[in-house]
């Protein structure tokens, strides 16, 4: 176990969640104000992705992303801000043509999907080193476009969040970092339980933490039933832990989540049960090796 652990929480992610439950934060306003719910709870991160307030779908727009940051750093609160990189990386295959983007393609170049993260400047962002089916959309993100997107990320002087969905990706991350793009200690994100990567297992867990570069600060997730399940495992293991609406809206079973506050407070539980002990904002930063706010 580590002396601290670090919970992140993934505020409302891309998924049509609010189409299942009412708790899903959509407008920045909104999203803003869950994430200082959450770290009022105790998550010292906030992973942040954006919706259209008119549609509820996920969103790219720089002005949502703005207000977002902008409410939670006039809050008051030292939370740790971290924007995704992930849209704009799903490609659909035509019925006729496959070369032809189908319904539901929202594909752009490296330099717009990090934009927002240079202007806004977190501290952290998520880079999915990853390429992957989902569903029947392609998440796909190639060698050529993460290294664009990994080096303007590190000329802005934030730290990349590596997301890997199975042992390829974390191989693919450590190429990524022995040419020089991403600056180490690398941080790792585990991402469990999402087809078709690595399971939300202890094997797949531990199996994926032992390809990790040494000394490399981790954490993972499982989604949906399994999200309280893999707290428990990544913490008995040494890492530090996500939960949030973005991968499960049940407290319990049959039992819908009233926010994000209280997955966040479940996990602090959880990791006190178990004899461990929750990392403040300060705290995270210094594992992670960023700078104090200022």
């Amino acid at each position: 176990m580590t002396a601290k652990t670090i919970i992140t929480c993934a505020v409302t992610g891309s998924a049509p969640t609010p189409a299942k439950t009412q708790a899903t934060p959509v407008t920045p306003k909104e999203i803003a104000a869950s994430a200082i719910e959450a770290a009022n709870a105790g998550a010292s991160v906030v992973h942040i992705h954006v919706r259209d307030p008119e549609t509820t779908l996920p969103s790219m727009e720089l002005s949502h992303y703005r207000e977002v940051t902008e409410r939670i750093r006039d809050s008051g609160t030292d939370v740790i801000i971290n924007l995704t990189t992930g849209p704009g990386a799903m490609f659909v295959p035509g019925d006729d043509d496959p070369l032809e983007p189908g319904d539901g393609t929202v594909f752009v170049n490296p330099a717009e999907r990090v934009g927002h993260i240079e202007e806004l400047r977190p501290e952290i962002c998520s880079l999915d080193v990853a390429t992957l089916n989902f569903g029947e959309r392609v998440f796909m993100n190639v060698p050529k476009h993460l290294a664009i997107m990994a080096d303007r990320i590190r000329a802005a002087g934030v730290k990349p969040e590596l997301e890997v969905f199975d042992t390829g990706h974390i191989e693919l991350a450590r190429k990524l970092i022995a040419d020089g793009h991403i600056a180490e200690p690398a941080y790792f994100q585990l991402c469990l339980g999402i087809s078709y990567g690595a399971g939300a297992t202890p094997e797949a867990l531990i199996h994926m933490r032992d390809r990790l570069p040494e000394g490399a600060p981790w954490s993972a997730f499982g989604i949906g039933p399994r999200q309280f399940p893999m707290v428990a495992q990544a913490v008995l293991a040494g890492g530090h832990v996500r939960v949030g609406l973005e991968d499960n809206i049940y407290l319990e079973k049959g039992v819908l989540a009233p926010g994000n506050g209280a997955l966040v407070e479940k996990a602090v539980s959880i990791i006190e049960i178990i004899g461990g002990s929750v990392a403040s904002a300060s705290e995270a930063r210094g594992i992670f090796g960023l700078p104090a706010p200022g």
